[in-house]
Order: structure tokens, then C-alpha cells, then sequence
């Protein structure tokens, strides 16, 4: 039905009916495929750049499974499956093949191993605890056609740590910073780069950082304008981000 449908907009284009930018945002718009427990939207990467990717956390293997084979099957790669256990990781294994990273909690569908952005995304940690954070903002960053590099366990509590690494901060297109307890990292940072910096407060902490909240509204409150923030342990979601900006402007030719 979908093939027919995209046959039918392509058609209209050859007879002049409809312009080719009519013909896109028509495609755009077309509908999801109905599993009943899951309206899996094949159009996303026209719309987003990015196929549709499955939260894993509160799915069954076999749900996971079925939207993971339905995105393969209309062609996509590199489906990101993220907050996967390793249980469950062994089940939906047995369903549709996957590759599996443990730290980052993410599985992937049909990696297809390519950098399409010619700038790198950094990502920096406070500490070492932030790592599983840190790296599924780097999984993600990575199978979305980046060049990632790591600066893991540079918080401020030893600031030499990370002003020995400026060479690296400043060749940056985008940093991802990663931090918890006062969440200091991500300021410190923002103050020494011109470039984008994706704070990701993290959980990691004592009683009176109140599960990450104290390093969210340290972040929030930055006086360092080139600091952006997302929600508590969301290194999927500064992953995504800094991809996006990464390949604004900056897609190899």
C-alpha cells in the first residue's frame, strides 16, 4: 500500500501535477504502519533526518522486536533501541539481530557505520560514575554519523584535569557535558569554548542533590550563554542534539 501510494505522488510529479517540493511534504505526511500496539512512523527520517527510535523501557521483547522488524523491513539502519536491559537485550536478540552496548543501554539494528558530519562532538564527564550517561549520549552521537571523542572524568574538583585537554574543547563543534552532584562542569566549560555546550545533569550524587535536581538547576541557572540543558540522565537526548547541530552547516561533501 505505501509503495503504491509513493508510486502514485512520483507519477503526479512526471505529468506536472504536483512540484517535486509538493511531492516531499506530501511524503512527509504520509501515514504510520499499525501493529496495534504501535504506530511505527516509517516518514520520520524525511521529517527528522533520523529514523524512528524505540524507547525500550516499558516494552516487551517481542514489541520491541515486531517495531524493530518493521523499521528494517522498510529499509532503515542504525535503529536505535535505548534504556535496554541486559535481559531484555537477550530476548529481543532472538527476534531481530542487534548489537549490544551494556554501559550505554542501547541496541542497534542494522549499524551502518558512517560519519556524514565533518566536525566532532566531545563529550566530557565530571566523573567517572557519569560514564553511562555520557555514553549513551556518545552510542547515540555515534550512530547518528558523528565523530565522538570522550573526555571522561574532568570534573572541576580537579580543574587541571580539564584545562589540560583545551586543545581538544576547542576544536569542538559540540560539547556534550555530563555531570552531577553541583553540576558545575557544564559552566566551566561553556566559559571556555565558543561552541555549543549540551549540559546533561546526572543522578549521581548525595542525599541533598535530590536525585539530580540540584545539578539541573545549577545547570538552568548557568551564566554562560552557549549552555543548553536536558532533563536528568537524557544522554539520548544530547546525543540526538548534538548530531543536529553537528551536521548544520557541517555535512562532508
Amino acid at each position: 500500500m505505501e509503495q503504491q501510494r509513493t508510486l502514485e505522488i512520483l507519477n503526479r510529479v512526471s505529468r506536472g501535477k504536483i512540484t517535486p517540493q509538493e511531492a516531499l511534504l506530501e511524503l512527509r505526511m504520509e501515514p504510520f504502519e499499525d501493529l496495534g500496539y504501535a504506530k511505527v512512523d516509517h516518514h520520520r527520517e524525511l521529517r527528522h533526518g533520523v529514523p524512528e527510535v524505540v524507547y525500550g523501557a516499558g516494552k516487551t521483547a517481542d514489541q520491541i522486536g515486531g517495531i524493530v522488524a518493521a523499521l528494517k523491513e522498510h529499509g532503515d539502519h542504525n535503529i536505535l533501541i535505548t534504556r535496554l536491559t541486559p535481559e531484555k537485550a537477550g530476548e529481543v536478540s532472538k527476534r531481530v539481530p542487534i548489537d549490544y552496548d551494556p554501559v550505554s543501554r542501547i541496541g542497534i539494528c542494522g549499524r551502518k557505520s558512517e560519519i556524514t558530519a565533518s566536525g566532532t562532538v566531545v563529550i566530557a564527564t565530571g566523573g567517572t560514575s557519569d560514564i553511562p550517561v555520557a555514553e549513551e549520549a556518545a552510542v547515540t552521537a555515534e550512530a547518528l554519523g558523528n565523530r565522538v571523542q570522550r573526555l571522561y572524568d574532568v570534573g572541576v574538583a580537579g580543574l587541571q584535569r580539564l584545562l589540560s585537554k583545551m586543545d581538544i574543547l576547542m576544536s569542538a563543534r559540540v560539547i556534550v557535558a555530563v555531570a552531577g552532584m553541583e553540576g558545575a562542569l557544564a559552566t566551566v566549560i561553556g566559559g571556555l569554548v565558543a561552541c555549543p555546550v549540551l549540559a546533561v545533569p546526572t543522578s549521581i550524587g548525595y542525599g541533598a542533590n535530590f536525585s539530580g535536581l540540584s545539578a539541573l538547576l545549577s545547570m538552568l541557572n548557568s551564566c554562560a550563554g552557549n549552555v543548553s540543558v536536558v532533563n536528568i540522565d537524557n544522554g539520548f537526548g544530547a546525543g540526538y542534539l548534538a548530531s543536529l547541530i553537528n551536521h548544520i552547516g557541517g555535512n562532508q561533501e
